[in-house]
């Protein structure tokens, strides 16, 4: 027989595994008595209680949170409801640190926009309590949050129900979350006084801080990449913002104020005859919008790798609900069994009266948008046209689908490369959210084979992944500044111009070297559209 090797002989025996598994499982037992552990109750099912005890003898001493979009809009929310006479705070933009505080008081299985929202506003609270030493009581019987509520087939009809979870599990049981709907806001019945009228003017104010939002970060992003001192955009719509945010408060003199931002950022000086990619950014609503962590700073990168963004704005959401409801409305009027009324009219509803309200919502939206854009500077800018949206998409994706934004996704790529409004287009989805990432990773693909010349990317962002999206941009981007350099060239040859020539004639005058300036549409290109408004 062969002898034992050295480590044969040397080794020791091993314990039997019921013996490792009995030792395991008392060292388990001591450190739950240990921890206190063996006396924690048993986890009852999850119970939602409302608490909506905001009235108006309470709005002296309570503060209303509000958060969720971009830095602009936050402030001039804060800014109009101040007006009405509320104590308004707006959040931070959420960052990684308000992402690992959702994971740990939220749900698993959320999406991303759930846990870096709810996330926020925890952290917010944890930090009044344990940093600067309000008590728990105090933080509920003070503060009140204000956020959207809607239904839809994902998890945003559940984001209220988790916002109070998570607040429960964190230790403020009864902080009182308040739901604003479009849909029924201003019929709050109660025995008292409620202490947040969404009144007429409530959805005023918030439209004014909605739409000023919009034309203010779309004058930003049109300038800020054609800055000749770095930081100057920057500071000229701070100022503007301490501006607007003075009138909203005031609650007059907003479109004066307007004007006189328009000469602030007139002052920035540009250089538009730098080639720089336009990038349009799409996808889901919160994960598109958001300029914190939560799509990796999407914009500032881009714009710091040379690109100009091309950003979607709060109106054409709007407008998107308004055609959602016509587009109801039209078919519910034809239904037979379940309308006594048929072709004639809906049981609770006068057809040619809801028709004609939502043709004046839709004209109101548009028009007030456009006064407030042209008093700002903001020219030549076009709200999207949703029914042109909708007929695009219908070919590849079903317009009745609802999930997140539906067909817009689809129909934005389509336009971006027919209308040639952009050479590269990102659609930012967040982990888990299950609508925008059945569009962007499953039909985009077909547009992109229909449409060869489209540059599209997808991208996911889960709160650590901020290096592999970075890298995946940076190829991308190559295609595109290929393709506005070409642009440009080709317009240069065709209208006979060379950069001098172009730069000689721009200085000759003066209106089109203001950072207001923007030429009419022709290319994709701002530059290469520069060009063609100069020849």
């Amino acid at each position: 027989m062969p002898k034992p090797s050295n480590l044969e002989t040397n080794a020791k025996p091993q314990a039997p595994l019921s013996v490792i598994e009995a030792e395991l499982a008392r060292f388990e037992e001591e450190e739950r008595r240990r921890l206190g552990l063996d006396q924690a109750p048993k986890q009852k099912q999850w119970k939602d209680t409302v608490n909506r005890a905001f009235y108006a003898d309470q709005r002296a001493h309570t503060t209303i949170l509000v958060s969720g979009l971009t830095m602009a809009h936050d402030l001039f929310v804060k800014a109009g409801l101040t007006g009405l006479g509320y104590t308004i705070k707006a959040l931070d933009c959420p960052d990684n640190d308000a992402l690992q505080t959702g994971k740990e008081y939220g749900n698993r299985g959320q999406c991303n926009p759930t846990y870096f929202t709810v996330g926020n506003l925890v952290k917010h609270l944890i930090n009044l309590r344990d940093k600067e030493g309000m008590s728990t009581e105090d933080i509920v019987d003070k503060h009140v949050f204000l956020t959207a509520g809607g239904c839809g087939p994902c998890r945003f009809g559940m984001y209220v129900t988790e916002y109070r979870k998570a607040l429960t599990d964190a230790g403020f049981p009864n902080f009182r979350v308040m739901l604003f709907e479009p849909n029924g806001g201003m019929h709050q019945a109660t025995g008292q006084e409620v202490g947040l009228k969404m009144d007429k003017d409530f959805f005023l104010t918030l439209a004014k801080a909605i739409f000023v939002g919009d034309a203010l970060n779309a004058i930003m992003y049109r300038i800020r990449p054609y800055e000749v001192e770095k930081g100057s955009t920057d500071r000229a719509v701070e100022q503007c913002r301490e501006i607007i945010m003075q009138a909203l408060s005031e609650r007059k003199g907003l479109l004066k104020s307007l004007r006189r931002c328009r000469k602030i950022l007139q002052a920035v000086k540009v250089d538009r005859t730098l080639v720089k990619p336009k990038v349009s950014v799409i996808g889901e609503f919160w994960a598109m919008t958001t300029e914190g962590e939560g799509n990796y700073r999407l914009q500032r990168f881009l714009e710091e790798e040379g690109a100009e963004v091309d950003i979607q704005l709060i109106a054409g959401w709007i407008l998107y609900n308004i055609w959602q409801a016509r587009v109801d409305t039209r078919q519910r009027m034809v239904l037979r069994h379940s309308d006594a009324e048929a072709r004639k009219g809906l049981k609770t509803t006068q057809v040619a009266k809801k028709f004609a309200t939502l043709w004046v919502a839709e004209k109101a939206v548009r028009l007030t948008f456009k006064i407030f854009a042209s008093c700002l500077g903001l020219k030549n800018y076009k709200l999207p046209d949703m029914e042109e949206n909708a007929r695009v998409a219908a070919e590849h994706y079903n317009t009745e689908l609802r999930g997140g934004e539906g067909h817009m996704e689809v129909g934005k790529l389509i336009q971006n490369v027919i209308h040639k409004k952009a050479h590269m287009t990102i659609s930012v989805k967040p982990f888990g959210c299950m609508p925008s990432s059945g569009v962007s990773d499953g039909v985009q693909s077909v547009i992109t084979e229909r449409y060869p010349e489209a540059i599209f990317l997808p991208i996911e962002t889960s709160g650590d992944g901020a290096v592999n999206v970075y890298s995946r941009i940076q190829m991308m981007l190559f295609k595109a500044k290929r393709a506005a350099e070409e642009e440009y060239e080709t317009l240069l040859k065709n209208k006979r111009l060379s950069v001098e020539k172009l730069r000689a004639k721009l200085a000759k005058r003066a209106k089109l070297q203001r950072a207001t300036h923007y030429s009419p549409h022709v290319v994709a290109g701002t530059a290469a559209n520069l060009i063609a408004e100069v020849a």
